[in-house]
């Protein structure tokens, strides 16, 4: 009953926070960037965080917070419980276009995932699992994935990661984005993850991801069958960057095995 609770308050907070959100559609965003000119972040994002964190501390104050805007703890392992938050996934979608953005939230327990939460505001679509209980999709229980071919499959995947970039060989992903059936890009990783946990994407491929992009996607796509790893078919480490290669069964090994060398580049 205990991840019951946690998941009930969890919702509900996820489902004010987006209610927030969509109220500020009208107001002057603060913007500012991060690491670069295209990585942004609003005082939205700044706001809906420590949201969150308020309604945490106050509701389970020996729960521990990581979020990406750093206004939670301080981690270097998973120990205890930690809520692992991001308040706004695709900010540059929020800012140019009020949608395809997302907010995500897993809850982790010795660094197991429990729960998964992702909130398509928008379009009022919250995904969402607790551990060994199936993934839902608001009310409906999202279906076991199936296997696909390679040349049937449609991928979710930047065009940054074919072109000329410092992370990888643009010429290691392009023979795949020849050989599937088509490709997209949708602006967030979480949205994305969502996706390929309701079977509306059959992979999600890319190259950087943080911990609080990933966190609630982690938790469904397990629950649904799916397979996640980095792009080297290693484990994925919920403490720092990583690539990110999450499929339907089936097509991770074959993209693994017939693209990506088995993980040797």
């Amino acid at each position: 009953m205990y991840w019951v609770e946690i998941d009930n308050y969890a919702k509900q907070w996820i489902k004010e926070a987006g209610t927030r959100i969509k109220k500020s559609f009208d107001q002057t965003l603060t913007i500012e960037t991060k690491s670069n000119a295209n990585d942004l972040v609003t005082d939205m994002d700044k706001d809906t965080e420590q949201f969150f964190i308020s309604k945490i501390n106050e509701t389970f104050p020996e729960h521990k917070i990581l979020g990406e805007e750093g206004l939670g703890d301080e981690l270097e392992e998973l120990k205890g419980i930690v809520w692992i938050i991001d308040p706004i996934d695709g900010t540059m979608n929020f800012v140019h276009q009020q949608r395809n953005f997302a907010i995500s939230v897993g809850v982790y327990e010795d660094g197991v995932g429990k729960i998964g939460l992702i909130y398509d505001v928008v379009h009022d679509e919250l995904y969402h699992a607790i551990e060994g209980n199936g993934a839902y999709m608001n009310d409906l229980r999202l279906k076991p994935l199936k296997e696909v071919p390679i040349e049937e499959a449609v991928i979710g995947l930047n065009s940054t990661w074919v072109i000329k970039n410092k992370r990888i060989d643009s010429n290691l992903l392009a023979p795949l984005v020849k050989a599937v059936r088509g490709t997209r890009s949708y602006g967030s990783a979480a949205m994305e993850m969502a996706y390929v946990t309701a079977g509306r994407l059959d992979a999600y491929i890319t190259l950087r991801l943080s911990p609080w992009d990933f966190a609630a996607g982690l938790v469904l796509i397990k629950e649904v069958g799916g397979v996640a790893t980095t792009l080297n078919g290693k484990p994925i480490n919920l403490l720092e960057q990583n690539s990110v290669f999450i499929s339907k069964p089936g097509f991770h090994q074959a993209v693994l095995k017939e693209f990506l060398n088995n993980g040797e580049w």
